[in-house]
């Protein structure tokens, strides 16, 4: 009986994965917390050592690599260095991406193996990951001191420990949703804007990009010619361009949205171009030696890219400003954005002429803003619907006793309208019945009069009452 009992009955609820032991979880926290590290020292290391490799006259240590490589893990975080006690703070972009890449990846995978729903039970990932990076970059600071290349710990402690939360942040959320406090105070139309900025932030990276590729390509014969004929340096050259690719498309988008970029004495904008000496890397290949009149034509790309976000938030909202208040927050986003992109795209290059490399964050940022605000208000406000004003109840329009009141409920007008019309026809009532008992007593009060008290014949009833109608006047004595 038992056991047809179990082969018919089909069990209500699902059964939910049992959760993880307390020594598994301290082996996926454990493996959070060291797998970022391990990987991306390793990383650092084989690159380290394919230059190495490649290059014609560099001496090959396993021992001169791996510490090399410590570094070169404070660069990829965006730490600061100082070789020789010239600063080095235009660090490439490109590992920076890495790193931050691989921290979010192992995060969403930790919170998914043990079992977070919510952001909250996920936090310890964030913390164990958080801890992991900032301890490990003030350890690599700490055992540099007295070496050629150096670091703050402090800063080694604090960058890539905010560079770790970041991405385990991004991460858990992907696993886990948004966390509760940010879910209950953001609205739909909120997050619409949000997701509309990280587009247009896309756009606009994107049009750095491809304007620095056509640079490039149109400068190929400089570009080849900064190479030399060994393949070792030649190889160095390459590999240094490509770490330092995202830090060209930042500088170009800022081109692209005005202020520009400077290298040293070098200022390169849309409007305004200043000649001063470049490095000698194929990166740089494609900088222009002199101003173009044509150049203020490559605004029309931010252009397009505000009215790109509009487009995309005609339908948020039936109401006008509700849209428009949509494409600001998506200009915030894209201003965010460029500010965190051109701090970590320049910084200080040694003492020498072509220091430092810097954008113009503050304008950078405000200018991108009013490109994303200005078109994209445009496009959402008049590509959008427009829903015409309520009219007022026409019942309150003549009624005094609304004629003071600021705002008005159709629904508590139209109750009271109905209360009132109740009232009225209560009270014409009651007027109708005292009428019709005030002739019922004065028809008897006649009858009286008239000798009529007693009732009539019902054939005689019609006669009795027209003989005494009209045609009979009362007698003197009865007058």
């Amino acid at each position: 009986m038992r056991s047809m009992d179990l082969l018919t009955d089909s069990p209500e609820e699902p059964v939910s994965d049992p959760a993880p032991t307390r020594p598994a979880r301290v082996r996926v926290l454990l493996a959070a917390a060291l797998g970022p590290l391990v990987t991306g020292y390793t990383a650092v290391a084989a690159g380290l050592a394919l230059i190495a490799l490649t290059a014609g006259r560099a001496v090959f240590s396993d021992t001169g690599v791996l510490l090399a490589a410590a570094p070169g893990w404070l660069a990829a975080h965006q730490v600061r260095l100082a070789i020789g006690g010239h600063p080095l703070g235009m660090l490439p972009l490109l590992p920076t991406l890495g790193v931050v890449a691989l921290a979010a990846r192992t995060a969403s995978g930790a919170a998914r193996r043990l079992g977070c729903r919510s952001f909250r039970e996920a936090l310890p990932v964030l913390v164990t990951i958080t801890g992991a990076h900032a301890v490990f970059g003030l350890v690599v600071a700490l055992c540099a001191q007295g070496s050629p290349v150096t670091a703050n710990p402090v800063t080694a402690f604090v960058v890539p420990g905010l560079l770790a939360a970041a991405a385990s942040c991004a991460g858990i959320t992907r696993a886990c949703g948004l966390p509760d406090v940010v879910e209950e105070r953001l609205d739909p139309l909120a997050l619409r804007g949000l997701r509309t900025g990280a587009l247009g932030l896309a756009v606009l990276v994107a049009c750095g990009a491809a304007v620095f590729t056509v640079a490039t390509a149109v400068s190929w014969k400089t570009v080849s010619d900064v190479y030399e004929p060994g393949f070792g340096t030649s190889f160095g050259l390459f590999l240094l361009s490509v770490l330092y690719l995202p830090n060209a498309v930042a500088a170009a988008l800022s081109f692209v949205t005005g202020p520009g970029f400077s290298i040293g004495g070098l200022d390169v904008g849309v409007f305004a171009y200043r000649g001063g000496a470049v490095p000698g890397v194929p990166l740089l290949g494609g900088l222009p030696e002199h101003h173009a009149g044509w150049w203020p034509a490559l605004l029309v790309l931010p252009a397009a890219a505000g009215a790109l976000a509009g487009w995309t938030l005609r339908k948020a909202d039936a109401d006008p400003a509700q849209r428009i208040r949509a494409v600001a927050i998506a200009g915030a986003v894209v201003a965010l954005g460029c500010v965190v992109l051109g701090t970590l795209s320049g910084g200080r290059l040694g003492d020498g002429p072509f220091d430092p490399v810097s954008v113009p964050v503050g304008v950078a940022s405000v200018v991108a803003f009013c490109w994303i605000v200005v078109p994209g208000s445009f496009v959402a406000f008049f590509a959008g619907e427009h829903e015409p004003p309520a009219p007022p109840p026409e019942a309150l329009e003549d009624n005094e006793a609304f004629q003071d009141a600021d705002e008005v409920d159709a629904e508590e007008a139209s109750e009271a309208v109905e209360e009132l019309e109740a009232a009225e026809g209560l009270e014409a009532s009651e007027e109708d019945e005292e009428i019709s008992a005030e002739d019922a007593e004065f028809d008897a009060e006649a009858d009286a009069e008239l000798g009529l008290e007693e009732p009539a014949e019902p054939g005689d009833a019609v006669t009795g009452g027209t003989e005494t109608c009209g045609d009979v006047e009362p007698d003197e004595g009865d007058r």
